[in-house]
């Protein structure tokens, strides 16, 4: 059997922890920040994780992790 591909987006975009769980950026960063509150951009920062939905799907884009 060949082997499954993973998408190229997920590698760029999500990392998965040692217990599972995967974190990505948060968007609503790029342009447009004047109009955002500080609060919103400031919560913005760093890395969040996934809900449980959201992680399974990028599991199983990701066939053997990312790492």
């Amino acid at each position: 059997m060949p082997k499954m591909k993973t998408k190229s987006s997920v590698k760029k975009r999500f990392k998965i922890t040692a217990t599972g769980k995967v974190l990505a950026g948060p968007g609503n960063k790029r342009h447009g920040l004047i109009n955002r509150s500080q609060k919103m951009k400031r919560t913005a920062r760093g890395s969040q994780t996934l809900t449980d939905m959201d992680a399974r799907t990028i599991k199983q884009w990701a066939p053997y992790g990312l790492g």
